[in-house]
This record gives structure tokens, sequence and C-alpha cells, in this order.
């Protein structure tokens, strides 16, 4: 049985088993969700997660969902080409980077996607602002380790890779479009800014299949 895959566009967590499934070469079954209509809380996916969120993935009689235990359960299940590392001493750094960004970067980009819209409002624009700054400072820490490395976390793609990506490249694409407005010229032009990441965003975009995942999250703006 195919592997099938529940997604929603513009969903960063959705976008990082995607780009998972592309790097490992693995095929699969989408069925896309529009959140807009509550697809997500559908009496058949409630089936297959009781929270009523995507990503889901069933691989034959196995279901999973929240992303990081999919890229994991992807990894053990089809182990070529590594997203935990090749050793146990890389994949804990993985491990540790996914979860130092989940705490101190995630809170701060979900509070700018939800908020941008009214950001014309002083207050919610002083309160965007800071939640840019701080994870503007946190892409330091990202920017300082790929200035020595390719990749986030050891010699090849790994989840870290993966996990980042959908971030940055939403809240570039954001930052470009007509929401941006002033707070755009904080983080851009990001090969000005930070000329690491840039070369890192266009090493994960040269990779097979990598692009056709970006044009499912970024359909709208680039049709």
């Amino acid at each position: 049985m195919a592997i099938e895959l529940w997604w929603a566009a513009r969903s960063p967590y959705c976008w990082r088993v995607q780009l998972a499934l592309a790097y490992k070469g693995l095929a699969h079954e989408a069925h896309p969700v529009d959140i807009a209509r509550q697809q997500q809380k559908s009496p058949a996916l409630r089936r297959l997660t009781p929270r009523g969120r995507v990503p889901v993935l069933r691989d034959g009689d196995y279901v999973v969902f929240e992303s990081v235990a999919v890229l994991y359960y992807l990894d053990r299940q089809y182990p070529q080409r590594p997203l935990f590392g090749a050793s146990p001493q890389e994949g804990g750094v993985i491990v540790r980077v996914i979860e130092e960004f989940q705490s101190y970067i995630e809170p701060h980009l979900a509070a700018i996607f939800a908020g941008i819209s009214a950001a014309r409002d002083p207050v919610v624009h002083e309160r965007i602002l800071g939640h840019l700054l701080a994870a503007a400072g946190e892409a330091r820490v990202i920017e300082g380790r790929l200035a020595s490395s390719e990749w986030v976390v050891g010699a090849a793609p790994a989840a870290a890779d993966f996990v980042i990506y959908p971030w940055i490249t939403l809240l570039l694409d954001l930052l470009e479009g007509p929401a941006g407005g002033e707070l755009r010229a904080r983080f851009l032009p990001v090969e000005v800014q930070y000329p690491a990441l840039a070369r890192w965003l266009a090493r994960l975009e040269s990779l097979p299949g990598l692009a056709g995942t970006r044009r499912l999250h970024l359909a709208d703006r680039e049709s």
C-alpha cells in the first residue's frame, strides 16, 4: 500500500514532511486539506488523528502525526539518505537544534504570521517588530552554523534543514509581499543580511524534487 499524506498549503509542518519524502525519493499519495474550510476536522481525518491537525501520514496500517514524529518514522522505516545523522552523536545534535528552533524561533515566527495582516495598528506593529527582531537574532545563530558548514548539522541535508527551511522561506515570502511593508528592511535582502543563509536556501532548492514542494506552498504568489 502506498504512503499517504494529508497536508495543507503554507503549513511549515506539512512542508517539512514533504521535503523529507522528496529527499528520500519516496512516492506517496497526497491528500490536500483546506484549512479555511476546516477540512482537518472532518470525521475521516479525526479517525486518523484525534487532534484534527495535519500533517498526517499513513503507511500501510500505520498512522503517524506530529511532523517531527513523522520525520523520525520515515527515517527508521526508510533509512536510505538518513535524516537524523550518520552517528548517535550527530543525531543528538540534530534533535537538539530542532528543539532549539522550536523553542526559541518558531513562537516568534508564528506570532508574526498571525499578526502581520493587522500590522498597521501601531500597537500590533510594535509587537510584531519585537517578534521579528527576536527571530532575526536567533537567525544569526543559524547563520553562524552555516558560515562554516553547507548544512545546519553535518555533511548532508538532515531533519534540521527540513524543519527550518519552510519557516524561513514562508517568512521571506511574507516580507516580500504587500504585507511586509517597512518590516522587510529588518530582514531583507537576505543575501546581504544573511549571506550564508541565502546560499543554504539555494542549495536546498537545488536538490532533486524539492522545488516541487516549493511550488505547492508558494503557488498563490508565483502563479
